[in-house]
């Protein structure tokens, strides 16, 4: 991905400078060893078959690493289909394919196998399974202590098999480290000041400076990437208080010790006014800018893709913007203020800014696509039409769930004449579409995004044409209840 500190891409090579393919053959290596160890680990095929079947998400998915019976053959393979090898702390023969997204794969001597599937806590996957029950697995077997940023333990053994779960809290690499009883601490009391932060704000400019310096604070005692993990965590649980299917969803993988860790990206939107600043933020927290999106003149909108390396997290960061903007370095120059507003402004004007009051607009998880769709619908949250059905990606939102809009946004809205009133007649009385849960499938390990189909999302989500009394657009007409924003 290059330096954090190179000089930023602009002009039309911006455009090109990120183009992820499929990696069919890759894909196709990954899912032969995952449903070989599958067929020797009983234990792991339950928890596959579970997964599907009450979560949605496919084993694959949740993979973080395997460990595998180093042979010529094997290693032969691995390079044809893009893996390269680079020694990482706690194994010292790992491959790793940047080309698209794929769990790394670590080659040892002997004859067993071992597959590290990745949750939020290894201790909650360990008490969802009565992992304890098993005589062959002590309950001191976890490795790393708590609060420790890499935990793992054995969850299932059979002849040559076993599967792990992981967790990471900002760490590469496959050994737990010690813990740091001072670092510890200041995980706890940090992780505490995110979830707390004040969020309203009177005076953006004030909230964003109380939240740059929390972020600032965080990563001085505990650097970037331990400060990004904990941040994230809590916007997540920012968000999942104010959309009913996260809530649900959230429930179904937590009751197997899931947790998000099949996370996808991040959306925020921001105003124009506030981009510059919203990318700066993710920044201090280690994030590096990938590629950028354009909607076109008539969608009047742009992204930023962000990607933090250590942590795995992606962000799509949204913002109204013009043809030629797109071509400069607008995530770090920033955005003049402008009178109109685009889907993204709109919906910043009626629910704040998302790292502010709002929280996120969506997060997007990997699932199994049509099985999450069946297995929402029969717990009564709709999903939209998909704005991407590729064979190699899917994606869909769920019906939007409708936030309260404060009068005095409403007002500051019809002053500047962003919105009509008979739009704000509809605001007041129904609320408007405050966030999604996003349906997402990948296959052959591709790792981009669909412009086109985020296009027509974007489009079809805009607040304006659901004040407008055209909700077909947004797909399914039974919406959740509003919530108080």
């Amino acid at each position: 991905m290059g330096s954090k500190n190179a000089q930023p891409v602009t002009g039309v090579e911006a455009l090109k400078q990120f183009n992820w393919e499929p990696q069919p053959a890759a894909w196709r290596l990954v899912n032969e060893l995952v449903n070989d160890f599958l067929s020797r680990c009983p234990g792991a095929a339950n928890v596959a078959s579970r997964m599907k079947h009450e979560t949605a998400t496919r084993f694959v998915d949740w993979v973080d690493h395997m460990i595998v019976p180093r042979s010529d053959a094997l290693k032969a393979r691995l390079r044809e289909v893009g893996y390269i090898r680079k020694a990482m702390p706690g194994a010292p023969e790992c491959y790793l394919n940047d080309k698209g997204i794929f769990p790394a794969i670590i080659l040892v001597g002997g004859k067993t196998s071992r597959v590290a599937i990745k949750v939020e806590s290894v201790c909650d996957f360990l008490t969802a399974w009565h992992i304890a029950d098993d005589p062959t697995i002590s309950e001191d077997d976890i490795e790393g202590d708590p609060l420790c940023q890499i935990r793992k333990a054995v969850a299932f053994k059979a002849d040559n098999a076993e599967m792990w779960v992981i967790e990471r809290h900002g760490a590469l690499g496959f050994a737990a480290p010690d813990l740091d009883p001072d670092k510890a601490v200041n995980t706890l009391k940090h992780y505490e000041i995110f979830r707390r932060r004040a969020r309203d704000w009177d005076d953006d400019d004030i909230g964003y400076d109380h939240t740059e310096a929390i972020v600032a604070a965080a990563v001085k005692d505990l650097g970037p990437d331990l400060a990004c993990d904990l941040f994230f965590a809590a916007e997540r649980e920012y968000w999942q208080r104010k959309n009913k299917a996260a809530q649900i969803q959230k429930a179904r993988q937590d009751r197997l010790g899931l947790g998000w860790a099949n996370h996808d990206h991040h959306t925020y939107r921001s105003s124009r006014q506030y981009f510059r600043r919203l990318i700066a933020t993710f920044e201090t927290l280690g994030f590096r800018c990938r590629e950028r999106f354009y909607a076109g003149a008539e969608a009047g909108w742009g992204a930023q893709v962000l990607e933090q390396p250590v942590c795995g997290i992606t962000i799509f960061a949204d913002v109204d913007m013009s043809p030629e903007e797109i071509l400069g370095d607008f995530s770090h120059n920033g955005l003049e203020p402008r009178r109109e507003m685009g889907t993204v402004g709109l919906w910043c004007g009626l629910h704040g800014e998302a790292l502010l009051q709002a929280g996120m607009h969506h997060l997007e998880c990997v699932f199994d696509h049509e099985a999450l769709r069946d297995q929402l619908e029969a717990a009564n949250i709709e999903t939209m039409d998909p704005f991407t059905n590729f064979p190699f990606l899917r994606q869909a939102f769920t019906a939007g769930e409708r936030w309260k809009v404060s009068e005095k946004r409403l007002l500051k809205l019809l002053d500047s004449g962003v919105i009509t009133t008979a739009q704000a007649a509809v605001f007041r009385a129904e609320g408007a579409v405050g966030s999604h849960l996003e349906n997402l499938e990948r296959n052959d390990g591709y790792k981009g995004f669909n412009q086109h189909g985020v296009s027509d999302i974007i489009s079809r989500t805009d607040p304006r044409k659901l004040a407008a009394g055209n909700k077909a657009a947004q797909g399914p007409t039974l919406l959740p209840k509003v919530v108080g924003a």
